[in-house]
């Protein structure tokens, strides 16, 4: 007990002075970012405002100003050892002498030489998930009133955790070196991070000197002293390591960043994770450009990794670091292309840190953008409201001109007008699909060819472009685009061209018409133009165009396109490391048989944090057999054949029913709760990684609509004809039965004969007597006998008033409801009628972009 309390681990008795601990913010500065000037603090916190549930506060009851006062106070939360206090309570914190994890060490000519060990930073925790290091028996919590007992004792770096009881936790542990845990390979140790002092002015004998030399001397002082900086690294480089800089924009996409930059504070130094919206990259990238082996994790959107690829040209590190993506943005096209994904979701960033530290490297190719004004063009004819110059001179996805730089351009105007209304991604591209049908049904890109000449390689394409007549150009540097479309098409497509690469020299060409830019969001692409290494596009008039998602309308320009150089980048690979420990043992099975079993939105939302409560909530499919080193599409396809096999039944139960289109993959085993797998992944992960004896997937259009007694034991093999006793399930499309049906079932015809009046209402656009028939219990649901719905026939009419009552009250099904034939939405019908105000009010209600008709 005595080492103990001499290493902070048990609590000094302290009697709280409230007037003290309730003094202003002000008064007592909380931290919320590293502090990296001269004053920091040895051991400090990083607080963050929290709302958990319960009394945990860490100090103890003796000294807790909530207990004191008898009064419910904020609470923080410290990002890098996790523990929380009431605000007024930091205070107590630092009488007790308890100090977070050390991110740095002082220097000295003693502690600079002498090779310096990480000791553990151990925190008493009242909650503890896995098991005893010691033991292997699982952390129970004593759940009380006001207080929690102290279960475990765990290290806030390598994360080991003990009972907090002498038989587990011994005296050897407290000194003991630390590892740094799983991810020591890209941990930058606090031992590497040195504060430094001051230089110290001159002695005054300096005044015997000339008065020449004393001036070059000081001048010379002068510039040192303005080099100087608080902190440096100083690098002990092992071959196994890879010191990993973490870079994280909190305005990407959907704001994850916050949430996102307190977990890598947990996991890794905090003076490793940088926060862009503090001042860019640059200073931190200067500041560890001697590190051996760096590599870096771009959190953001393309925007991101091109700002710090810019930066590092800028510096000229050599070897340039590798950079990997953590895609936060909207498109994300770049992270698509390196297997990164389409966008971050909930993969728990412990396995993000792993595919950074096992990543291959690759190369990008990154082209220049030299601009000049047009000198053909008459300053009478020039557009005021037209810059000079693009927004970026470097590329490295994409540069286009045309409908889809007209279509960014405005998002981007829009963004800057109202930040508030884009702070999703979901939202984004939404607003991104509403300003696509308005510039489609206006046409405003028709007219592209007559302003444009094309030389690539010294080969004139004018011509070419004059009778293809796009209303968009694309000069493209990897095969991603427009939010993970393959507008080059796929390699055995290929006749007079070679497979696109991202790292060959070459850029492609592409042409779009607006019905190859539709047939692109199902598997079509433009029309390939040629390959090439140097490009001179000439302009007559302002035309928007974008740079990598950067939009302007640039006057008439002359523009050359070169390549610049190439930038290392971090490509996600298979992994055979996080699987299972039953499995790390013996050798991978040849046949694998499985049971699959589907999970509701509902319950994962509800449960995701509990494993066994959301297995207890699963519901059999079937079982498939695969080869023992199946990958997740393998065992996709297998799982869509055992739906085809059981169409031919009468779908009766849930386990019968078939799956929705967005369904997805759920990792049961690799961390401490589930998490979603990406659809663009599933080649990246092999069906033992995540999963041992059951697979798991998550079916979002899946909807409970009644829950009595227990869930269904789990069968070995699913019988069809039997009915689960503890759940009744529909799907969304056959869950909002008329009122006159007494049950569920596939075509209610009893209520045929109330079908006509609805769907006459709708045709003839008679909104009052819509309005009163649905009132009166008609189901906007209803169908024609040619599968159309209300909203088919109230597009027709072209009855706005209709249209919008429609969206407002009826299930969000309708919007992607087929007709039987030809297979159209409401939405196919409106852009094919030119309606544009009805074609924003569907897209912006959330209809599906990537439906197709049957031809």
């Amino acid at each position: 007990r005595k080492a103990i309390a001499k290493s902070s681990l048990q609590h000094i008795v302290a009697q709280p002075n409230p007037a003290l601990a309730l003094r202003s913010d002000s008064e007592r500065q909380i931290r919320s970012t590293v502090d990296w000037s001269e004053t920091a603090v040895y051991g400090e916190h990083i607080w963050f405002e929290t709302n958990v549930s319960g009394d945990f506060c860490y100090v103890g009851e003796q000294n807790c100003m909530a207990k004191l006062l008898q009064k419910p106070l904020s609470k923080r939360k410290c990002a890098a050892c996790k523990i929380v206090v009431h605000t007024p309570c930091i205070e107590q914190l630092e009488k007790i002498n308890f100090r977070c994890k050390p991110s740095f060490r002082e220097s000295g000519s003693r502690n600079v030489r002498e090779p310096i060990v990480v000791r553990h930073h151990w925190v008493h925790r009242r909650r503890q998930e896995g098991k005893c290091r010691q033991c292997g028996k699982g952390f129970q919590q004593k759940f009380a009133f006001h207080s929690k007992e102290i279960v475990a004792i765990s290290c806030s770096w390598c994360k080991q955790a003990y009972h907090s009881k002498v038989s587990c936790f011994m005296l050897q542990h407290i000194e003991e070196p630390c590892s740094l845990g799983a991810h020591a390979a890209v941990v930058v140790p606090p031992t590497w991070i040195l504060r430094v002092r001051r230089p110290q002015n001159p002695l005054k004998s300096s005044k015997k000197k000339k008065r020449t030399s004393f001036k070059r001397k000081s001048s010379k002082k002068g510039a040192e002293e303005g080099k100087w900086k608080p902190f440096v690294i100083k690098p002990m480089p092992s071959p196994l390591m890879k010191p990993l800089l973490v870079f994280v924009n909190p305005k990407s996409g959907g704001n994850q960043g916050a949430k996102i930059i307190q977990s890598f504070m947990w996991y890794l130094n905090p003076r490793q994770v940088f926060d862009l919206s503090q001042g860019g990259p640059k200073e931190a990238l200067e500041l560890y450009r001697k590190v051996h082996n760096l590599r870096i994790l771009a959190c953001g959107g393309d925007g991101t990794v091109g700002w710090i690829l810019s930066i590092l040209d800028q510096l000229r590190l050599n070897p340039p670091p590798p950079v990997a993506i953590l895609p936060l943005g909207t498109g994300n096209d770049l992270a698509r292309t390196l297997n990164w994904g389409g966008g971050y979701t909930d993969e728990p960033l412990s396995k993000i840190l792993s595919h950074v530290e096992d990543g291959n490297i690759v190369q990008l190719d990154r082209w220049n953008l030299h601009v000049e004004p047009n000198p053909d063009v008459n300053s009478e004819e020039k557009d005021d409201t037209a810059a000079d110059k693009l927004p970026l001179d470097v590329f490295n996805n994409y540069f286009s001109l045309g409908f889809d730089a007209r279509v960014t351009l405005e998002f981007h105007e829009s963004r800057e007008a109202n930040p508030e209304k884009f702070n999703s991604r979901f939202r984004n591209k939404m607003f991104y699909a509403g300003t696509a049908f308005s510039d489609f049904l206006t046409g405003s890109s028709k007219d592209l060819a007559k302003h444009v000449k094309l030389v690539c390689d010294g080969t004139d394409l004018t011509s070419k472009i004059q009778d293809l007549k796009p209303q968009c150009l694309v000069f493209l540097n990897i095969p991603r685009y427009c939010a993970g479309t393959m507008p080059w098409g796929n390699p055995g497509e290929h006749h007079d061209f070679e497979p696109q690469r991202h790292d060959d020299g070459c850029i492609e060409v592409i042409g779009f018409t607006m019905k190859s830019l539709a047939a692109l969001q199902v598997g079509g692409h433009g029309e390939r133009l040629c390959q090439c290494r140097q490009v001179v596009l000439t302009t007559s008039k302002a035309i928007p165009m974008q740079v990598d998602g950067e939009p302007c309308k640039l006057a008439a320009s002359c523009i050359h396109i070169s390549l610049r150089n190439q930038a290392n980048m971090v490509q996600k690979t298979k992994r055979r490391n996080s699987m299972p420990l039953l499995n790390d043992q013996q050798p991978v099975p040849e046949r694998l048989r499985i049971r699959v079993s589907r999970i509701s939105m509902r319950d994962y939302e509800a449960l995701h944090y509990d494993k066994e409560k959301l297995k207890e909530a699963s519901v059999p499919l079937g079982i498939i057999v695969v080869p023992g080193d199946s990958d997740l599409e393998l065992c996709r396809t297998q799982i869509e054949r055992l739906q085809e096999e059981g169409d031919g039944a009468k779908r009766k139960t849930l386990s019968s029913q078939k799956l929705s289109p967005k369904w997805c993959f759920l990792d049961s085993t690799t961390a401490d709760r589930f998490y979603r797998i990406d659809r663009a992944q599933e080649h990246l992960n092999y069906v033992t990684e995540i999963s041992q004896d059951e697979l798991y997937v998550l079916d979002p259009e899946l909807v409970i609509t009644q829950t009595v007694g227990t869930s269904p034991a789990m069968p070995d093999l699913v019988d069809s004809s039997a009915t689960p006793t503890g759940h009744h399930f529909a799907f969304p499309s056959s869950s909002f039965s008329p009122p006159c049906s007494p049950a569920p079932s596939a075509e209610p015809e009893h209520c045929l004969p109330h079908k006509d009046d609805l769907i006459e209402a709708a045709k003839s656009g008679n909104f009052s007597k819509f309005q009163e028939l649905h009132q009166a219990g008609r189901d906007l649901m209803v169908r024609d006998s040619s599968g159309q719905t209300v909203l088919h026939h109230a597009v027709k009419s072209g009855s706005k008033d209709v249209v919008k009552y429609i969206i407002e009250n009826a299930p969000s099904e309708i919007l992607d409801a087929t007709e039987e034939e030809n297979g159209e939405t409401s939405l196919h019908q409106a852009a094919a009628l030119r309606q544009r105000t009805i074609c924003h009010y569907i897209v912006e209600a959330g209809a599906s972009l990537m439906k197709t008709d049957l031809q």
